[in-house]
């Protein structure tokens, strides 16, 4: 049987990967490496140079899979996901009967982690519901959840407080009245910006782990404007930009 390693890669800093993860990349001999275009050619880029710096296997192949771009989400955003899943689960298919013979390994570099916001997981099980013979393993990555508390020197909780993981999309219906520390992530509307600020902190990251990676923090009445106007530049600058955020009551 095929096997596949979805191997969390963490969020674009190669010092991120686990010695798990390094184990992992030299047990694969087929990696598959999404490629998004030319204006997230970044991405790529940084799936590249891990392989570069980690592989000391011999015989590595690399194998580019170009993914279909998204729908607008409309009002049925399930359905647009549900289709789009189905487009790059055609893809996959087709790749992975082609490049990988039974009893090979092949690879997936994800992302973070690949429990977390991540769509390869649903794509595979898709794929062996409808029938193809393969196996997978997950090794874990530090997620931008992770890097984010880190890089702004936060604990993520407070002392008997929940955390709540969110998106930007399910953000814009309001804050839940009870929620301490609020980490949002896919937010591309900018939904800090809509949401009443009164005795919200917010601590915000972009491109996490790259180059440009950008930190922002402080009441999110007198820092949103700052972060929307950041934000658009850092997009402007390179065609896209991934950003997270914490949003805390009571400072």
């Amino acid at each position: 049987m095929r096997k596949l390693l979805l191997i969390g890669m963490g969020p674009g800093d190669p010092n991120y990967l686990t010695l798990q993860a390094v184990e992992a990349l030299n047990r694969a001999s087929v990696f598959f490496l999404p490629d998004k275009g030319a204006e997230k050619a970044e991405l790529k880029t940084a799936r590249e140079a891990i392989c570069r710096r980690f592989i000391t296997a011999p015989g590595a192949r690399f194998v580019s899979i170009d993914i279909p771009q998204r729908a607008p989400a409309g009002d049925d955003y399930r359905a647009v996901v549900d289709d789009w899943h189905a487009a790059i689960a055609a893809r996959y298919a087709a790749l992975l009967t082609g490049e990988l013979a039974d009893g090979d390994t092949g690879a997936f570099l994800v992302w973070g982690d690949p429990t977390l916001y991540d769509s390869t997981l649903r794509i595979l099980d898709r794929l062996r519901a409808q029938g193809l013979a393969i196996d997978y393993e997950i090794i874990p990555g530090i997620t931008a959840v992770q890097a984010l508390a880190a890089r702004h020197r936060i604990a993520l909780n407070r002392i008997g407080e929940p955390i709540t993981i969110t998106t930007g999309r399910k953000l814009a219906a309001g804050l839940p009245i009870d929620a301490d520390s609020t980490v949002v992530m896919l937010d591309g509307d900018e939904t800090f910006a809509k949401i009443d600020p009164a005795d919200l902190e917010i601590y915000w990251a972009a491109n996490l782990g790259l180059a440009d990676e950008v930190l922002i923090s402080g009441p999110l009445k007198e820092v949103a404007d700052t972060i929307s106007r950041t934000r658009r530049q850092v997009r402007e600058a390179k065609g896209w930009v991934m950003d997270i955020y914490l949003l805390r009551r009571g400072g």
